[in-house]
């Protein structure tokens, strides 16, 4: 903005900071209203359907739950679930991996 206060033009602008137009016409908006270009913080939530607790609980209560069955628990998908369970180191193997799969030793 001080740039462009000091008499250069918005094209000017453009070419010296290769941004945008619109960029330019946003943020001299911006200042105008509120004194300043910062961006607006963004709202942070801690989860969107799954809080981690409540799904840690559910699994201890739930072991042989399918990822399905959770999700329709919680109101979300089977994708969304598995996605959580990675965040939380949470890992849905049956099998222990010291033991080898049968059809594979035949």
């Amino acid at each position: 903005m001080e740039y462009l206060d000091g008499g250069q033009t918005q094209r000017e602008a453009r070419s010296t900071f290769n941004i945008s137009l619109t960029a330019i016409n946003s943020w001299r908006q911006k200042y105008k209203k509120t004194g300043e270009v910062k961006d607006d913080p963004r709202p942070q939530r801690k989860h969107k359907k799954l809080d981690p607790e409540k799904l840690k609980i559910y699994v201890q209560e739930h072991p042989d739950a399918y990822l399905k069955e959770i999700g329709e628990a919680f109101g979300c998908s089977d994708t969304a679930v598995q996605k959580a369970f990675k965040r939380l180191g949470i890992t849905r193997k049956k099998r222990p991996s010291g033991i080898a799969n049968r059809t594979r030793n035949r």
